[in-house]
């Protein structure tokens, strides 16, 4: 009989979701990966997860073709950030976390960074692979911004589109329709406005939520990052979230789209003196960008 008690007692610590009602942070990356996997969704959203699953969202700490974009800053000395040593990691080592982990800035112990640089110098891609933004992160941990009026995320709870009250669902139990989540400033969290400050050793990050204010807004730009990069297709948002940089033929159509290039040339012969004819060439070249951000950014 305490066997069993025991086998209840770990099944609820394992629980996703439990972390969100103040429980204990996390002390390896299996732990934080369990407390926000989201793998049950797939049981009634098949759809919606298989895109997302493809998506960047689901390999957040990873780059273009598998690369792991933090290398630099577990070898020792190479980057203001880096450790002497992976013991010595912390998780304000990695800025990056903000945006590409939220949820290791508010769940995770110190004891995950380590593992985290150790992960990275030895190139452990299994590992790192397990570090995601899952359903949960949207649609709880980021879904309220005001919170000084509006109160946290409840922990039971997620947020999306419409009210939901009876959500078949072992911890969430209900959904409630967010007042961001179809809003441009829902993405802008992440996807932000450029320097990020407040690190004692400022970094330079996305910029598309600032260029999209700056820019696309005021020279009359309507449409909302979701109407773009999620469309409805047979009823459902696009969780993909495109581009995906993996898709080369797919970034190239989407580019191809975006962008509008006229050439324009003049050849001609200068003549500088009697008889000295110099050939020379001008070349207008002017970009159309019908994007809502700049072009590169991210």
């Amino acid at each position: 009989m305490k066997h069993w008690i025991l086998g209840i007692a770990v099944a609820l610590v394992a629980l996703p979701g439990l972390a969100l009602a103040g429980g204990p942070k996390a002390k390896t990356i299996d732990e934080l990966a369990q407390m926000f996997d989201s793998s049950r969704c797939q049981g009634c959203h098949s759809t919606v997860y298989k895109q997302w699953a493809a998506s960047h969202h689901a390999r957040p700490m990873m780059g273009v073709d598998g690369g792991l974009k933090d290398t630099p800053i577990a070898i020792p000395g190479l980057t203001p950030f880096s450790p002497n040593h992976p013991s010595e990691a912390t998780i304000a080592t990695y800025p990056c976390f903000k945006c590409h982990l939220p949820q290791a800035m508010t769940h995770a112990e110190d004891s995950v960074a380590v593992e985290y640089t150790e992960a990275l110098l030895a190139q452990d891609r299994e590992t790192i692979a397990k570090m995601q933004i899952t359903c949960i992160i949207c649609h709880n941990h980021k879904a309220i911004i005001h919170r000084l009026s509006l109160g946290n995320p409840e922990p039971n709870v997620l947020y999306g589109t419409k009210d939901v009250p009876n959500h078949p669902d072992p911890i969430f139990t209900s959904v409630k329709k967010s007042p961001i989540i179809k809003q441009s400033l829902f993405c802008g969290q992440c996807h932000g406005l450029g320097p990020n400050l407040e690190f004692e050793n400022p970094v330079q990050c996305a910029n598309l939520y600032g260029s999209y204010l700056h820019a696309y807004r005021p020279a009359g730009g309507t449409m909302t990052c979701q109407e773009c990069h999620m469309k409805t297709v047979d009823g459902v948002k696009d969780h993909l979230i495109p581009p995906n940089f993996d898709d080369k033929e797919g970034t190239i159509a989407r580019l191809q789209k975006a962008l509008a290039l006229d050439v324009q040339t003049v050849a001609y012969e200068w003549l500088r003196g009697a008889g000295d004819l110099v050939p020379k060439l001008v070349v207008y070249t002017k970009i159309n960008s019908n994007a809502g951000h700049r072009l590169p950014d991210g």
